[in-house]
């Protein structure tokens, strides 16, 4: 076990941090960098050599790009630094929100050509949501085709103008390797040997006026989040050190100021700076204040401050099934202290748990330690029925945590297994995939008799099969899902009428039934009414044609899909004393429902979803056109900065792999995400093809 992992450390000497950014930005290799500037490795490692600390997994090294968030810590002049690695692809964005939850500080990653991205919103975006203080990293400034300015630019355009510079590089390109500090109005020249280790200087004259005019900005930008220091600010027209501290921080904590770094995270150049801001200026768990949550008896709300003396209360933000160690759970300690031992109830579901080896991680490498204390962040193996979302607590200290929000599915696919007899250990490796990723997700539908698993694209569901067969030993093939159709009617049939008679040896079978079928409003679903007089058709006959009615509904007529939205009324009928039983009067039902079914001018509706397609403003009419193409509605769209937010319904069948089209057309820049609308009648010629391929299957079937 190395020394530094039998350290303790006070709350207000842990800073936990998230990297977050567009895929590609750089965030791995950042990681690697701050982690070898720190002194926690002796070497950076290279994602293209699969040898980083934090892409460990072999789909992340076959890869090339995160896959799973990943949990590192360093220790920088006597505070601890959890940092988490999370992933670039939109596939993956579950981690990013799990790991948002639990830190203190977004770092948000841009690429120094390129600039703010689509990827780059969506997790400001989370970051925002969950309140979280950021700053940003321009990073790959050693790129040949580096622009600073732009990419400052095009963050002010999507953040707003709290993105604030506080450093700019001097000879940013392949030479990269100066930066001036406007904060501490210093140059910063950066060691070639990739330690992050750098010399300060005086600002030549040649940068001084673009240093003290971003001073003067900073400084006024600091003075107006706080009334008295802007005060003080127009009185004297600057702000002592001091003053300049306690305002950045509490501008930091409060989101009200995003400072700008530079960064090389190949060369380590930047990274030294960057850990001394986040020492100094950056949140603690005590600074980023109380977790909100809920008294589990009396369902009253609590504020449960990181204050080691309270009773322990933990989070876990995710699970991780590792070959030969099982399950490991990764947690944040909220309030109190966790110690190997420690028994706790797991709040969520009730069952006790006890803590075994606690764990702080260097990506898959693990020290154990004997405590960790509220506002730190580390891992516990083999709990016995703790999962993702799970709040555990002591037994005096019944709260909650609220459970993190994932997105929903943006891809469906039908699940088949390979080898016969493998459907049990299919579900159990899906059920246990799902408490490790809670973005992907595993149904069954009785109707359409298929299991079908959902993710965030198709690369998700990929890694998630192939998870499955490294596990599990199982092999599944992927198809596309069948559309769950529904069948229903125009017309109205004043009577169908049917006579089941069957006479064979001994006693026959005899029930005749009249029935009314007219169509319901949209989503009324199905209607049957007795209306029998006289007693032509017993009472006790009558729910046996309304199961023969309903099991025909539920097995389909037109195309083998279910009919919703119809009223059904019994009203004539005949009935013999010796022959008529109920199964007689089912099957009359039955058939009568059928006969009058096929005559009521007979329809297809389809699922129709609302999509929501993000995409930079160049895309816009290609995306525009493919969606029409799909049998697409325009909704509407909305400009946002350089990107046009485009919402329209398209029916179901038309997005299958959706994720991979819009991803090739925008150059991997567009998103989207869906949800169910409501169900439309198809038209006609499609239609036709829909019952036309049940009538084959049926055929085969024979």
């Amino acid at each position: 076990m190395s020394k530094s992992n039998s350290k303790e450390y006070p709350v207000d000497k842990i800073r936990n941090i998230a990297l977050i950014g567009h895929g590609g930005s750089g965030k791995t290799t950042m990681a690697e960098s701050l982690m070898h500037a720190a002194g926690a490795t002796t070497r950076i490692g290279r994602v293209e050599e699969g040898n980083t600390i934090s892409d460990y997994h072999p789909d992340e090294i076959e890869r090339k790009i995160s896959v799973n968030a990943s949990l590192l810590h360093a220790d920088w002049q006597g505070t601890k630094i959890n940092i988490l690695d999370t992933p670039g692809y939109s596939d993956f964005i579950g981690e990013v929100i799990s790991s948002l939850r639990v830190t203190d500080l977004a770092v948000v990653v841009l690429k120094a050509v390129e600039g703010t991205e689509v990827g780059t919103e969506i997790v400001w975006n989370e970051a925002k949501a969950q309140q979280l203080p950021a700053l940003l990293v321009v990073n790959k400034l050693n790129n040949e085709n580096a622009e600073f300015d732009n990419a400052v630019s095009t963050a002010r355009e999507r953040f707003g103008h709290d993105v604030t510079v506080v450093q700019f590089p001097v000879n940013q390109g392949l030479a990269f390797d100066t930066v001036v500090d406007v904060l501490r109005m210093k140059l910063l020249k950066f060691a070639p040997d990739g330690s992050g280790k750098y010399t300060e200087a005086d600002i030549p004259g040649d940068l001084k006026q673009t240093a003290d005019q971003l001073h003067e900005e900073l400084v006024e930008k600091i003075a107006e989040t706080d009334e008295p220091l802007m005060n003080k600010f127009f009185e004297e027209g600057t702000l002592s050190e001091t003053e300049l501290e306690a305002g950045m921080r509490q501008a930091i904590s409060g989101r009200k100021i995003f400072p700008v770094f530079c960064v090389a995270g190949t060369t380590g150049a930047g990274m030294q700076p960057l850990l001394d801001f986040i020492v100094r200026y950056c949140p603690s768990p005590v600074e980023r204040g109380t977790w909100k949550g809920k008294n589990t008896q009396d369902g009253t709300e609590a504020d449960v401050a990181p204050d080691v003396a309270k009773d322990p209360s933990l989070f876990v933000f995710k699970t991780v099934s590792e070959e030969h160690v099982g399950e490991l759970s990764f947690f944040r300690v909220c309030s109190g202290a966790a110690t190997p031992g420690l028994d706790l109830i797991n709040q969520t579901n009730g069952k006790p748990e006890r803590l075994g080896q606690l764990f702080v991680m260097n990506g898959k490498e693990r020290a154990e330690v004997g405590r960790m204390v509220a506002g730190d962040i580390g891992a516990v193996v083999k709990l016995k029925d703790t999962h993702t979302n799970n709040t555990l607590a002591a037994k005096s200290f019944p709260i909650l945590f609220p459970p993190i929000v994932f997105p929903d599915p943006v891809i469906r696919m039908a699940v088949h297994s390979k080898a016969k007899g493998d459907e049990d250990k299919i579900a159990n490796g899906f059920h246990a995939l799902h408490e490790e990723d809670p973005t992907f997700l595993v149904t069954v539908d009785g109707k359409l008799s298929q299991t079908v698993i959902a993710g965030q694209g198709e690369l998700h569901l990929l890694i998630v099969t192939k998870r499955l067969k490294q596990k599990y030993a199982v092999e599944v093939d992927l198809t596309e899902p069948k559309i769950p159709y529904k069948e229903a009617i125009r017309g109205i049939v004043a009577d169908a009428e049917y006579k089941h008679k069957k006479q064979t040896g001994g006693r026959g079978q005899y029930g005749h039934v009249h029935l009314r079928i007219e169509p319901k409003p949209r989503g009324t679903g199905f209607e049957f009414v007795d209306a029998v007089v006289g007693g032509v058709v017993p009472g006790r006959f009558v729910p046996a044609v309304e199961k023969g009615v309903v099991e025909t509904m539920q097995r389909g007529v037109l195309a083998g899909y279910e009919v919703v939205d119809v009223k059904v009324t019994i009203f004539d009928g005949t009935y013999h004393s010796v022959d008529s039983d109920e199964h007689s009067f089912k099957m009359a039902g039955s058939m009568a429902f059928k006969k009058g079914f096929m005559e009521a001018k007979p329809i297809l509706l389809e699922p129709i979803y609302e999509i929501e397609v993000t995409v930079p403003e160049e895309y816009m009419g290609d995306v525009m056109g493919d969606l029409s193409g799909r049998r697409g509605k325009i909704l509407g769209m909305e400009a946002e900065s350089h990107f046009q937010r485009i919402r329209a319904t398209v029916p179901m069948s038309e997005i299958h792999r959706y994720s991979t089209i819009l991803r090739s057309m925008t150059q991997g820049r567009g998103v989207f995400k869906t949800k169910f609308s409501h169900y439309d009648e198809m038209p006609r010629e499609v239609a036709e093809k829909v019952v036309e391929a049940h009538a084959q299957e049926k055929e085969a079937e024979e």
